[in-house]
């Protein structure tokens, strides 16, 4: 890196992938409806290959609590059943010979606070990222003025823009946490 705006694209690129990741990964935590985010991480061994199973059918929700997957390929039907039972979704496929149905149960108060508790874990994992992308930035911008490529001054401003972008995705983190927590918690 050449210059301290490179080094703070850099760091708020990664940092805003980082929130990304985590909004992917909230989509396949349960909540009490269906959603194709729940099945899409699924892999399915279709000749030898773990695919996954969003590769191998269409997936949608016809129901606010059901899931339906079509396969492009009916004979691999039993792979997707057996793939959705090791999966371990807590949801039972059933199987009618061309299409998957998995029906979402309500959540019990216990249930609901483990995916909330996972959420956090989640989030947290996510905010300890971006403080690691904040470090190697902020060492990436001291070593331009170590080089004399930056002025002191110089430094100061993009250590603070760092930090900035950090804690702006730390907010973003803690917001999509909340509105998850809320959303999972909702009767």
């Amino acid at each position: 890196m050449e210059t301290t705006a490179e080094v703070i694209n850099d760091a708020s690129g990664k940092i805003a992938k980082s929130f990304d990741a985590l909004k992917a990964q909230f989509a396949g935590l349960r909540t009490g409806k269906a959603s194709p985010a729940m099945v899409d991480s699924i892999k399915v061994d279709y000749y030898g290959a773990p695919t996954p199973i969003k590769n191998l059918g269409t997936i949608s929700t016809p129901e606010p609590r059901q899931i339906k997957i079509t396969p492009f390929d009916p004979t691999v039907l039993a792979e997707m059943n057996k793939a959705i039972l090791a999966a371990n979704l807590g949801v039972t496929p059933q199987n009618d010979g061309k299409v998957i149905r998995i029906t979402v149960p309500e959540l019990n108060e216990e249930r609901r606070k483990e995916i909330v508790k996972v959420a956090k874990t989640q989030a947290e994992a996510q905010k300890v990222a971006m403080r690691n992308i904040r470090r190697d930035a902020n060492e990436a911008a001291k070593k331009l003025e170590k080089d004399k490529k930056i002025s002191e001054d110089d430094l100061k401003a993009a250590l603070d823009r760092i930090q900035k972008a950090t804690d702006d995705g730390i907010a973003k983190v803690d917001a999509e946490l909340k509105a998850k927590e809320a959303e999972v918690m909702a009767v």
